[in-house]
Formats: structure tokens, sequence, C-alpha cells
């Protein structure tokens, strides 16, 4: 099973194993392709990089990436793989309609961790969730997507939360597959759970995370603690926090 948890899909997310540090172009290539043989016309990963560019050059719907589509120049579209015609060779690209039907049915866990940077060697990686703008349909709730982001503001992956759980139950879903050892992982105070803790001890990372008052027993443990004879300590400025548990 895809390690998206959504959408049902039988297709297991690419190994990322030997990816890192490859162009994007190389990495989609381990991506399956979830289109029949019969009556394709263009290149899976064709279809993903022209998408990509799209959406790099400001593109925020399918139709605007159409649009970019339509009107990228000859040269680009070569460069990007798309389907050569007639004895000109002139390239094709493929329509709005074909674009969104390949993102829609491709594997949504792997084409997020392929596209994601490498965390491997980075100082932080900081965890967290949000409601996707402009996702909600009717009484359907809006997509509630958790990601994981470095220091550096580089992304690394994410995935959707479904609508009967939250947000706890796919942090170490989201974080397996990445070697996270020596990296500071941080979050907010959802995630300050025994079982992160010992998934990411297990993983060799270090954490940060914020503990509340709605943890009434480990709050009152961190504010019985000498803090002042602390000689390096953050204060938070926020009155119902008391602290981090961190570890190495």
């Amino acid at each position: 099973m895809c390690r998206q948890s959504v959408t049902p899909c039988l297709i297991k997310s690419p190994a990322l194993t030997g990816l890192a540090g490859l162009p994007v172009a190389e990495r989609l290539v381990s991506l399956p392709d979830p289109r029949r043989r019969r009556g394709v016309r263009h290149p899976f990963v064709s279809v993903l990089l022209i998408a990509v560019c799209a959406v790099l050059a400001g593109a925020r719907s399918y139709a605007a990436i159409g649009q970019w589509a339509a009107g990228a120049p000859q040269d680009t579209l070569t460069r990007l793989g798309a389907r050569a015609a007639t004895a000109l060779m002139v390239r094709i690209p493929p329509s709005a309609a074909t674009i969104r039907r390949v993102i829609s049915a491709v594997c949504p866990g792997g084409l997020a961790d392929l596209l994601g940077c490498d965390p491997a060697g980075a100082d932080t990686l900081a965890v967290d969730g949000k409601a996707a703008r402009g996702s909600r349909r009717g009484t359907a709730p809006a997509a509630h997507l958790l990601a994981a982001m470095t220091g550096a503001g580089e992304a690394v992956s994410q995935l959707r939360v479904p609508e009967k759980t939250n947000e706890i139950t796919w942090f170490a879903r989201l974080l397996a597959p990445f070697d996270l050892t020596g990296v500071v992982v941080t979050a907010d105070a959802l995630h300050t759970q025994r079982g992160h803790v010992r998934f990411l001890r297990e993983k060799g990372a270090r954490f940060l995370l914020v503990v509340k008052d709605n943890q009434p027993g480990l709050f009152k443990a961190l504010r019985s603690l000498p803090w002042k004879e602390v000689t390096a300590r953050q204060r938070n400025a926020m009155p119902d926090t008391a602290g981090v548990s961190c570890a190495s």
C-alpha cells in the first residue's frame, strides 16, 4: 500500500535509498506510472515535469498549468521530454485534462517524497500541520496536510491526514522513509508524545517539543525544575507553556 493515507492506492511508494542528490527527472523515473499501457501518448515523467515547471512559474490550477504547457517554447518542451510528433519532430505538450488525470492517479505520498529534499545532514526539521486553503468541497472539510520542512526552508514531504483521525497518528509515517541521524526535529505541543520520542530516538534524531498544561503531570514536573540555575535557556512568553522536552 502507498503510505499516502486518504486515497486507497495499490502502488507501492518508491524506495528513497540512493536517490539523494539526483536531479528531479531521474528521481521521478522510479515512480510507478499509474496508467494502462494502451493509449498512452505522453511520457509519464514529462507530464510531471511540465506540471512542476508550470507551478514554479506561478500556475495555481490545472487550467493554468495547461495554459503554461500550451504556451511553452519548443526548446523547453524538448528539455522536459514532451512527445514528439510529425516528421519535423514538433513537441506536443499534454492538455490540462491529461495533466489532471495523471496527477490525480499518481501515488501522492511517493510524489511528495521524490519532489522533496533529503533531510539527512540538515540541522533542523520542523513538522507542522495546516488546512489547505481552497480545498473545502461542500460539506466535506478542508484537506489537512502534515508536512516537514528543513531549517533552510526546503520542503521534505507531506501527507494528508484522514478526516477521522489527527496528526498524531501520522507523525511517524511522515518521517519514516528518511535518515534523521543528528537532525533536531521540532514540533508543537500536539506531538509531545511518548511514542514520538521513542520513534525519534530509534531514528537517531534529536528533538525539541513544547509542553503545555494539557499534560499536567509533565507540566508540573518541568515547572518544579531549578530553571534559575540553568545558565543557557530561552523563555517562552506564552503563559500556558512551561519549557520543552529535549534529548540528544
